[in-house]
């Protein structure tokens, strides 16, 4: 089968989609700096220790391998952060890219799958958001995930170079096995924040804002499961190894829920009262943010198997209760 490299293959969806790849029979290198990632969640394959920054060791790399395609999850993602630092973020989201791009280009493999983001759109100017929407990045982060789509149209243009832009809405979830989930330090992302509420390791959950026009006042978000997520990526690498077309996709289920439900189906999961602090909204923070995934539905003949919100929270409560076992 084809070998394919895996940037940030030791992080939150880079290595569930190490484990799917090796469960289809590719051959698989992981490419990780454990800066945010972990050795342990990478399940099987080769690792290999490095830095997106560091040209001579990419170099190294691709001459020791034959890629047959690359998929790159090795992106800072917190959007608060990005604000209160952007040189940061655009010099690893976007400078750093250019390095894997380049040495991609020098050793003639041409194929990308790339995880791009519900970020690039800004406030949402309709819902569900097709690919087609306006790109008003309103964030570093966002903006950062945009220039690199932009660059690969050009390196399409220029090099004949393949890629696949997937743009995530709200990944959660965690493998149903429960052998890796997620683990970001710190934590920003709203279903195990809740989660660790309930665990005990939070002492509570702050709800930013009950007063937008949505049925019960709370922002409304499409959470896309883990393993639906790189199910797509896998369908994405197989149309890049048919030598199809370079494409851009948008992931999510197409259906959203309000903070509040979230909340109420992990009060519903995990059996245990979760203590709640209401806060004024954050800048930024859209009513509303679904996906129009049917582009996806269709070209790739993805379709989302862990689509429900309970399936969705009850395996990350897996994970959270195994998290919560190591700290005691």
């Amino acid at each position: 089968m084809a070998k394919i490299l895996v940037v940030g293959g030791a992080g939150y969806i880079g290595s569930q989609m190490v484990k799917q790849l090796l469960k289809a029979n590719y051959e698989v290198v992981v490419f990780d700096n454990l800066s945010t990632g972990y050795r342990d969640a990478v399940m099987g394959g080769e690792f290999v220790l490095g830095d997106l920054a560091n040209r001579e060791s990419l170099k190294q790399l691709f001459e020791q391998y034959s890629f047959d395609g690359v998929m790159h999850f090795a992106s800072f993602i917190q959007v608060g952060e990005s604000v209160l630092k952007p040189s940061k973020y655009y010099r690893n989201n976007l400078s750093n890219t250019l390095n894997l791009l380049d040495e991609m280009v020098e050793h003639n493999v041409k194929k990308l799958i790339f995880s791009s983001t519900a970020a690039i759109f800004g406030e949402p100017q309709y819902i569900p958001l097709d690919e087609k929407h306006p790109k008003k990045p309103i964030n570093p982060y966002g903006l950062s995930k945009w220039m690199v789509e932009q660059i690969l149209q050009d390196y399409d243009s220029a090099y004949n170079f393949k890629s696949v832009c997937l743009r995530y809405f709200n990944a959660a979830g965690a493998d149903p096995e429960g052998e890796i989930g997620e683990r970001h330090l710190p934590e920003t992302h709203l279903i195990p924040l809740i989660l660790q509420a309930a665990s005990g390791r939070r002492e509570k959950i702050t709800i930013y804002g009950e007063d937008y026009e949505t049925p019960d006042g709370t922002c409304i978000r499409d959470y896309i499961h883990v393993v639906d997520l790189c199910n797509a990526h896998l369908l994405a690498l197989e149309q890049l190894l048919e030598e199809k077309p370079s494409a851009v996709y948008n992931l999510g289920n197409g259906e959203g829920f309000s903070v509040r439900q979230v909340i109420d189906t992990a009060k519903k999961i995990t059996n245990q009262n979760i203590k709640i602090d209401m806060g004024q909204r954050r800048e930024g923070d859209p009513a509303r943010l679904v996906a129009d995934s049917s582009h996806a539905k269709i070209a790739l003949q993805w379709q989302p198997r862990y689509a429900d919100l309970e399936k969705i929270v009850a395996d990350a409560w897996q994970w959270e209760q195994k998290m919560l076992l190591k700290t005691l």
